[in-house]
């Protein structure tokens, strides 16, 4: 059986309503003045103002950080950096998506231990603690708020950097489910899929523990029997906070187990083409599943057992089965199949292979996984 070291460092508040809390646990953590980082689409939606009232009702002075877009680069960061510092902040608020969240560890890296988000490339490279963080996501996606990491694009190279250091972890996340009601269909399809995906590849890590495990089949087991009906139904709430907490029990399975193919396979698409995370992720994780098969069978069918869709009896490989499944799911968020579909250039895929070889997550991937495999994978996805 596998060794592991757990230590569970982010405490959990999850329940309809529970931002209304958010100046009351702040103040449990002695926040007096804090940065709160939210993307602009939230300053739309209403929900820094949801945010607001309460730690106002608290008496918690706020400096509200917005100049960052979706995968925050470096610039970003240091710019977030700037104003934090000139701000005289004793803590900070990540609000929104993985991209808040993500923007709001990697400004705390920054402001607290100096240099350059390069600096902090790989795990433990923080020597100083850091400012005390509140996660509170609203989208089931990333689950950023359980993890260590911070995924910051180099501004210059446009490659995902992955920051991670135990100092970073969120000390509370906060799930309100009622947040991400407002979020477009888009993101909920695209950022839900994303969380599935960390539901499938960390349950077959070589990495992969009884713990991580446990986090990893609840994480499916939710997000896999609530994708479509909150896509059919945005306002059900229930189905939200379903989305929502398996979410982040499979951001836990990450910290505990890590990724594999499919994420060092859809980050080069992203930096050459901008696609979209989760719509990257929902193009290859069939097409991974299907490649991992010899090893991972029977992995993959003890998730079958779990799923809605669970076919006993089928003739068909496990394997087959689940990237049937997991299509079916992609298509049900409106996402598109494959990479030609997408207009990726076949010729490409040499320098596409040649860059995902070189991603940490595909380290983890149950099947070894070089340029020669990341290559069948393009190819099969195509």
């Amino acid at each position: 059986m596998q060794s592991f070291d757990f230590q569970p460092r982010t405490r959990l508040v999850f329940g309809a309503g529970v931002i209304t809390r958010l100046g009351e646990l702040a103040r449990e953590l002695g926040f007096r003045r804090t940065l709160l980082v939210a993307d602009r689409g939230l300053l739309a939606s209403g929900h820094v103002a949801e945010a607001l009232g309460p730690l106002g009702a608290a008496g918690i002075e706020v400096a509200s950080f917005h100049d960052f877009e979706v995968n925050p680069d470096t610039t970003m960061v240091e710019a977030g950096r700037d104003f934090a510092a000139a701000s005289q902040v004793d803590s900070i608020i990540g609000l929104g998506g993985g991209s808040s969240l993500d923007c709001a560890k990697g400004i705390n890296l920054l402001l607290t231990n100096g240099g350059e988000m390069q600096d902090y490339l790989g795990y433990g490279k923080a020597s100083k603690p850091l400012l005390p963080m509140i996660g509170v996501p609203t989208a089931a996606g990333t689950g950023s708020e359980a993890q260590s990491y911070a995924l910051i694009c180099d501004a210059h190279t446009h490659v995902k950097m992955a920051c991670g250091d135990s100092k970073a972890a969120f000390r509370l996340a906060l799930l309100d489910p009622a947040l991400t009601i407002s979020q477009p269909n888009t993101i909920t399809a695209t950022a839900g899929f994303d969380a599935i995906a960390h539901a499938v590849e960390t349950y077959v890590t070589v990495s992969r523990n009884p713990l991580s495990a446990v986090f990893s089949r609840e994480a499916w087991r939710l997000l896999e029997r609530n994708y479509e009906r909150v896509l059919n139904q945005p306002n059900d709430v229930e189905a939200r906070g379903a989305m929502q907490l398996g979410a982040h029990f499979a951001g836990a399975a990450i910290e505990n187990s890590m990724l594999g193919a499919t994420h060092a396979c859809a980050n080069p698409l992203t930096a050459h083409y901008g696609t979209t995370h989760g719509a990257a992720i929902a193009m290859l994780l069939p097409s991974v599943v299907r490649w991992n098969g010899e090893v991972a069978g029977e992995l993959y069918a003890q998730l079958l057992k779990l799923s809605s869709a669970n076919r006993n009896g089928d003739n068909q490989q496990p394997a087959e089965i689940l990237a049937q499944r997991l299509a079916a799911l992609a298509a049900a968020g409106g996402l598109r199949g494959g990479l030609r579909s997408a207009g990726i250039p076949a010729a490409d895929f040499p320098v596409l292979a040649a860059e995902a070889a070189q991603q940490w997550t595909g380290t983890f991937n149950p099947r070894p996984f070089d340029a020669t495999g990341a290559l069948e994978v393009y190819e099969w996805a195509y």
